[in-house]
């Protein structure tokens, strides 16, 4: 990770505040860390780039914190009864 060197202040209204605290939760990370990675995304939807999925899926296997086997199982059954339910099977 490189060395973070600025340091800023926000002034933000409690819906942003929250939303900023949610996803740092969610995502298990810094609420810094949300603040980079929405502005990463924001300056890339301005340039119309999309992320590279590939980087992106590498960091996920390295780091964790996708779904263990049993989660997937879990996850993979409900997605097949829900089909079945909406095709009427």
């Amino acid at each position: 990770m490189a060395k973070m060197t600025h340091r800023t202040t926000f002034a933000l209204d409690a819906v942003t505040a929250q939303r900023l605290k949610r996803l740092a939760k969610q995502w298990q990370v810094s609420q810094a860390e949300v603040v980079r990675r929405s502005v990463e995304q924001a300056e890339g939807m301005i340039q119309n780039k999309r992320p590279d999925p590939v980087p992106l899926l590498q960091k996920l296997h390295r780091e964790g914190g996708g779904l263990d086997s049993k989660q997937a199982e879990l996850f993979l059954k409900q997605v097949r009864e829900d089909r079945k339910r909406w095709r009427k099977e």
